[in-house]
């Protein structure tokens, strides 16, 4: 589906086309094309061409795109050849659980499968480190999402190395070049999801150190927050520059063509929101959806079957 056409649908559900015209030229630029990355390129306040005060526009933009892929959620339902996966990784208070609830807030629930990956049990630690996510992959029709993924076994596993050694690997194979061979296996892995029928796209919620900080202390403030509060969250800040490095690998050895990578500022999470929903209008756009003819298309057939329904 062309840009313009997109553009019309979204203007016809009540979009601004210029701010959306904007917003899509805006969001091309989170797109990671080339290695190696540098996550100090990406601004996490970036708001592209809003400011604070264009929220209500903001807002409406969102409820645009989310109408469109309510209809590209029926569509792609209908015709049954396609499957859609949004990864969404980032650190923690990131806000992908919010991201999630927005973004696909119009979508059909039995479409619509979201997984939240834990710490591994043991029954998937005894398998290779693909073998739990594969599990939920969406089949086609369907749109799956990812809250965290595939990418934390060469995330947190690699700044907590003590993890890799609960995978139950000889030794022989636990080298200097796992990663690198992880990462490889990654985009194999995408590669030859593409080829049978699943779209991939992947986002990184890029928020700052400063910004997460402020998130904790209100989750701290607020007793109705504190379920979503870990030690391990703070933990975890200590970490910030392996972390760092370990993201910029990923990103760099991982995006690929017919799996990109975007890294989306996520300091404010109202553009947040917006940006990963214009990318994922964008992206499944390309499957150029149509509705499938109905079965029963003869005339004829159809008029007996209701002239027997009326005369019952």
């Amino acid at each position: 589906m062309a840009k313009d056409s997109i553009l019309a649908d979204l203007g016809a559900k009540g979009a601004d086309g210029g701010a959306a015209h904007e917003l899509t030229e805006a969001v091309r630029h989170y797109r990671i094309n080339r290695a190696p990355v540098s996550l100090a390129d990406h601004d996490p306040a970036d708001t592209g061409p809003f400011s604070t005060r264009d929220r209500a526009l903001a807002r409406a933009l969102l409820r645009a795109h989310t109408a469109w892929l309510t209809g590209r959620q029926r569509a792609l339902a209908a015709q049954r050849q396609w499957a859609v996966l949004l990864v969404l990784q980032g650190r923690d208070a990131a806000g992908k659980d919010s991201l999630i609830r927005h973004v696909t807030s119009g979508m059909n629930p039995q479409g619509c499968d979201v997984t939240s990956f834990e710490v591994p049990n043991e029954e998937e630690l005894r398998h290779d480190f693909l073998w739990r996510y594969h599990r939920h992959l969406p089949t086609q029709g369907k749109v799956g999402v990812f809250n965290r993924s595939h990418y934390e076994e060469v995330l947190v596993v690699r700044v907590h190395q003590e993890h890799l050694r609960s995978q139950h690997l000889h030794p022989s194979l636990i080298g200097p070049d796992v990663w690198d061979h992880r990462l490889r296996d990654i985009v194999a892995f995408e590669d030859y999801l593409t080829r049978n029928g699943t779209a991939i796209v992947k986002i990184f919620l890029n928020v700052s150190k400063e910004e997460q900080k402020e998130r904790f202390l209100g989750r701290l403030r607020d007793p109705a927050k504190h379920f979503k509060f870990s030690p391990s969250d703070i933990r975890d800040r200590e970490h910030w520059d392996a972390y760092t490095e370990a993201y910029e690998a990923a990103l760099g050895a991982t995006s690929t063509p017919h799996a990109p990578w975007y890294v989306v500022p996520a300091d404010r999470k109202w553009y947040a929101r917006l940006a990963v929903a214009s990318i994922l209008v964008h992206a499944i756009a390309e499957l150029d959806l149509e509705r499938p003819a109905p079965l029963l298309a003869d005339p004829e057939t159809l008029q007996a079957a209701r002239a027997a329904l009326e005369d019952a």
